[in-house]
């Protein structure tokens, strides 16, 4: 049966499109409220956020690897089960430390480019073009990875979406509030109007004022930072000291009824202390 197509016409193929019709591979689920699937959300939006080129499957599987990797070097040379387990758990911990380092540096940069973007910005929208050919003509000038972010929400943009829809989530795959509030002045005046050069003249001064102070404190607050995270890996330091001087040491320290709860209420401390240090670094770090 004829289609009427010729078979010799090819498709011209659009790899800006892939990631449309690619599953996105994601463990919480939006309508649960729960301590696991909040656990979830988190791991979720530290592979979004830090920009990783895998999904987050695979970075759970990278995360296991180091994990039975550290701990079945220590169980073959120490041949202790209870440093093979903390070092199971330490090596879990690994893969997660460099993500939040790599979303901490994306995060800085995006946060250095969102200025001279928004002045870019601004210039266009002086000529005379429409906000749509001003992020359009923004996002290739921009390099990445703030460039490639924005590309994201030119071609939703491009394929008849609504200002709003396509800017809702450039502030949850970077993590910047700056873009948060950049995203809002956007939506805003594509509704109501009004003055748009004005407003993104307005934003870029005080995105750089926040930048300065942002900069202010941390050159301040370093010494106490610096401490904080010494605090943070003193007492794993000295335990793996001790694993590795005396490899019984752990094993007579967990006989004895003393020697466990002392010890058990020390990690738990440390993991408490740990959660609560790095929310307050996140928090004083957020841009």
């Amino acid at each position: 049966m004829a289609t009427g197509l010729s078979p010799h016409i090819e498709i011209e193929p659009r790899p800006e499109f892939a990631d449309i019709i690619k599953t996105n591979e994601q463990y919480a689920n939006p309508q649960v409220e729960s301590l696991g699937n909040g656990i979830n959300s988190w791991f979720d939006r530290l592979m979004i956020q830090s920009g990783a080129p895998f999904v987050p499957l695979v970075g759970l599987l990278l995360c296991v690897l180091s994990s039975v990797t550290l701990g079945g070097i220590v169980l073959v040379f120490l041949e202790n089960p209870l440093a093979a387990g903390l070092s199971f758990f330490i090596g879990f911990l690994i893969p997660l430390g460099i993500l939040m380092l790599v979303r901490s540096r994306r995060q800085a940069l995006i946060s250095n480019q969102l200025p001279p973007m928004i002045d870019e910005l601004a210039r266009a929208a002086r000529t005379g073009r429409s906000l749509d050919q001003c992020l359009e003509m923004v996002a290739k000038d921009t390099p990445a990875p703030l460039g490639d972010e924005m590309q994201v929400s030119v071609r939703k943009l491009q394929m008849g979406v609504t200002m709003n829809e396509a800017l809702y989530e450039l502030p949850e795959r970077t993590g910047v509030n700056g873009l948060r509030i950049l995203a809002t002045a956007l939506s805003v005046h594509q509704q109501s109007g009004g003055d748009l050069v004005y407003v993104l003249e307005r934003l870029s001064r005080t995105m750089r004022d926040r930048s300065l102070f942002l900069g202010r404190l941390r050159t301040a607050t370093a010494g106490s930072r610096a401490t904080a995270i010494l605090m943070i890996l003193l007492p794993p330091a000295i335990l793996a000291f001790f694993l590795f001087r005396d490899p019984d040491y752990f094993t007579r320290l967990m006989a004895s009824s003393w020697g466990r709860a002392i010890t058990f209420t020390g990690v738990g401390l440390e993991i408490i202390g740990a959660i609560w240090i790095m929310k307050i670094l996140n928090d004083s770090q957020q841009t």
